[in-house]
């Protein structure tokens, strides 16, 4: 499935969905951060995703770092919330998701990098490496944020 991101786009389509979710911060001791490539959209992101019934967010983050990096973490605090309701991902099913995510930051320990069916890279990078990879608006921001060290303002 494929999806377009629109942020504050007036030719955006409305959202028409709502989904609690997760994205993490992962680094390793050294300063590096974790980004895979996406396979819906072929940009660099943050691993993350959909909350399901009965997990928390925290255990959410977790669960999705896991099966797409193939790295196991554990949550050691919040980059920020991210609820920008101009901020929609649309997908080729009709789906038009509204951003609902609260970004984690977490170190691994243990488990080994691999590709998942959502990625088709998956690496660390120098955080100055990361300004010239694709990516969109939104992950970039999160990933500011993290840099500046300063939690963003609940919008």
């Amino acid at each position: 499935m494929s999806r377009r991101d629109y942020e504050d786009d007036p030719a955006a389509p409305p959202a028409n969905s709502l989904v609690p979710a997760a994205s993490t911060i992962v680094t390793d001791g050294e300063g590096h951060i974790l980004l895979q490539r996406r396979t819906d959209n072929g940009m660099w992101a943050l691993p993350g995703g959909a909350m399901q019934i009965g997990e928390s967010l925290p255990q959410c983050a977790v669960r999705e770092t896991r099966e797409e990096t193939g790295l196991h973490v554990d949550v050691v605090g919040i980059v920020g919330t991210y609820t920008n309701p101009g901020h929609v991902f649309a997908y080729d099913d009709g789906e038009v998701r509204q951003e609902f995510s609260i970004c984690f930051l977490a170190r691994p320990v243990g488990g080994c990098l691999t590709v998942s069916d959502e990625s088709t890279d998956v690496r660390w990078f120098e955080p100055s490496e990361v300004d010239d990879l694709p990516m969109v608006a939104s992950i970039r921001k999160r990933i500011d944020d993290w840099r500046s060290g300063v939690t963003p303002a609940l919008r």
